[in-house]
């Protein structure tokens, strides 16, 4: 085997440190788990067994997995349940050397079942912390509005999250894309913008172009999750490159919501070339078939990835994290040094 191809092995992408910026914790819910907490919780589910529920987990469009995504939370009810979801993506991000995650939770998809906001943030949040303590992890928490739902809703939460800001360090845009465009909710991210809060917003995966401009002209977003359509727009790529606008990019995701046919179709190695700051992620893990590392792998399978291709996403996952300076910079040093001592051959 030659060093170009032993530095993208598995083994490799599995070692190296990473951030990831585009996970969804209530995505991250495995059937395993679902059915524990649904027993201890007295929850029925649909799925006589595991197995059945993975069966389910094939997808026509964001949709038809939305439905089934909203369904599978509803076992979460306690503050243990959180917990348990939480913890349970860590360690399996830990597994994977994730250095540092910045976690997207949906709290409407919880209150609008009766369950307090309180309950959902302190169990994700005691999570958390005992991933920093125990596991080495450092992390983020972003508060996702469902644009499916009304911008007063919005709202409404995102006045009902005040007790908890210090927690918080970003506000974003998720649920379903085509007919809901980000500038409907203006005045939220502004609202959360006075209070010091960041902004990201889920753009042009299955909806448009213009959703990518709405993103970043009217909710001013520091990043724009997914992305994958701004090839379609020239200017817009242009734009893209000339502000290193980070693109949170979830590939298998991607492909197991039919926006490419297949993984070489994807369109990640084309942004890559084109300049623009590319990140990879997992988005719903439990249900696209894949971690992290699991992404990194179809993509550098899929297209071809280069080692200096997967040093950039890394690299560029760092750079464009909430992170303070001098902590991008320490994990740049650790990145920068896991593929210096692999290309002197100390690390195998």
């Amino acid at each position: 085997m030659s060093l170009r191809e032993a530095a993208v092995s598995r083994t490799f992408i599995q070692g190296m440190p990473k951030a990831e910026l585009h996970i969804h914790i209530e995505g991250s819910l495995e059937p395993e788990l679902m059915f524990e907490i649904a027993g201890r919780n007295g929850v029925s589910l649909r799925y006589a067994s595991v197995e059945e529920a993975r069966r389910a987990y094939d997808f026509s469009d964001l949709q038809s997995f939305l439905d089934l995504y909203y369904e599978g939370m509803q076992v979460l009810l306690n503050e243990r349940d959180f917990y348990d979801l939480t913890w349970a993506y860590l360690q399996r991000a830990s597994a994977q050397n994730v250095r540092h995650a910045e976690i997207f939770f949906d709290p409407q998809a919880h209150t609008d079942r009766g369950v307090p906001f309180e309950t959902v943030i302190t169990g994700i949040r005691r999570a958390l912390e005992d991933g920093e303590q125990q596991l080495g992890i450092s992390s983020e928490l972003i508060m996702c509005f469902l644009r499916h739902l009304s911008a007063e809703a919005a709202m409404e939460t995102l006045h009902s999250s005040l007790p908890f800001w210090k927690w918080i360090v970003a506000v974003g845009l998720d649920s379903s894309e085509v007919g809901h465009p980000p500038e409907d909710f203006k005045a939220v991210f502004d609202e959360a913008r006075k209070h010091g809060l960041l902004t990201v917003a889920h753009a042009g995966e299955e909806g448009p172009p213009e959703y990518i401009w709405q993103a970043l002209d009217d909710l001013k977003v520091a990043r724009i999750d997914h992305g994958v359509r701004c090839v379609e727009d020239p200017k817009l790529v242009e734009r893209l490159r000339e502000e290193q606008i980070p693109l949170t990019v979830c590939p298998l995701s991607n492909v197991k919501l039919r926006v490419f046919d297949s993984i070489q179709d994807h369109d990640l190695k084309r942004m890559l070339d084109l300049g623009l700051c590319v990140t990879v992620n997992s988005d719903d893990p439990a249900y696209f078939g894949g971690y992290i590392d699991e992404n990194f792998e179809a993509a550098r399978e899929g297209l071809g990835l280069s080692r200096d291709d997967i040093y950039r996403l890394v690299k560029n996952s760092f750079q464009a994290s909430f992170l303070s300076a001098a902590k991008k910079q320490r994990l740049l040093r650790e990145l920068d040094d896991y593929f210096a001592s692999r290309l002197t051959g100390r690390l195998r």
